[in-house]
């Protein structure tokens, strides 16, 4: 069996990296509707990839629009079980300058219940572990790889994801300072709490963009100043992208691809038909 694709959900522009080979586009249905948009699939140095853009082409979507379940779903279709996420952040902090990256270990949940955040559910229930959301193993290569290529990085670090659309109000970004947390964003939940229920590595490549609106020395984050960077931080993802794909050539040597060893607890034989059928790509091992 070959080892695992590795799949990256960001910005549309993440699948332009030199070497990408035999691309092409798969449009993809999932018990839980469509994904994002189509997935770009290629081979970079000899390492199935998988690309994803999270708001669509074009970014079409909210963050509470993102239909995540579909994405990781998809993601698990295509034989995944590393995914990298590529995304825009704020800093909470003034050592974190925009333009610096971020590798965060945490994640500190405000969304609003609005975000399907598990796949359970229709008759069946399972509770994996979240205490270590992301994969100690794959954030350690994104680190050493954003080193590599000349990015000032941080590792570690609470990414607290809000609901959004909109930025924090100047008190909630104060209070989101004093809980302690690093980074702030849109995205990452449930992404990486599906992700675990997928048995899926996942690790955050978070690019600072600005200081949010708590900085009295800097101008309140703006559209414009985000894109601003963004735009200057593409390349400088592709390059981590590029240089640690090498790294995971092998399959992973964690524990994220038996997060549901021991999390189902409704007994096998009461999981009704279709939901088995359905969550086959997650649960079949364990239901077999």
């Amino acid at each position: 069996m070959s080892n695992p694709a590795i799949g990256v959900i960001g910005g549309s522009g993440l699948y332009e990296i030199e070497g990408l080979t035999e691309i092409r586009e798969v449009v993809l249905e999932t018990p839980f509707g469509a994904p994002s948009d189509a997935f770009i699939c290629g081979v970079l140095d000899g390492v199935q990839m998988v690309f994803l853009p999270r708001h669509g082409r074009g970014h079409r979507l909210l963050p509470s629009e993102v239909n995540y379940r579909a994405n990781i779903y998809g993601m698990k279709q295509l034989g995944v079980g590393r995914i990298i996420s590529v995304s825009a952040v704020g800093s909470m902090r003034e050592e974190i300058v925009p333009g610096h990256i971020v590798i965060p270990d945490q994640f500190f949940d405000r969304t609003q219940g609005k975000r399907a955040s598990t796949f359970f559910g229709n008759g069946v229930v399972g509770h994996v572990q979240f205490a270590d959301p992301v994969c100690g193993e794959l954030s350690a290569a994104l680190y050493d790889a954003a080193k590599t290529v000349g990015a000032t990085v941080h590792r570690g670090g609470t990414y607290i994801c809000i609901e959004g659309p909109n930025f924090s109000t100047r008190a909630e970004s104060n209070i989101f300072r004093s809980w302690g947390v690093d980074v702030i964003g849109m995205t990452n939940l449930p992404e990486a709490r599906l992700a675990r229920e997928a048995e899926i590595c996942y690790g955050t490549v978070a690019l600072a963009t600005d200081y949010d609106c708590w900085h009295s020395e800097h101008d309140d984050v703006s559209v414009e100043a985000v894109l601003a960077i963004i735009e200057q931080n593409v390349a400088t993802a592709r390059n981590i992208i590029r240089t640690v794909v090498p790294q995971l050539a092998a399959a992973p040597g964690c524990g994220c691809g038996e997060a549901l060893r021991y999390a189902i607890m409704t007994r096998r034989d009461l999981i009704p038909t279709e939901t088995r059928r359905q969550l086959a790509p997650l649960l079949a091992k364990y239901l077999d």
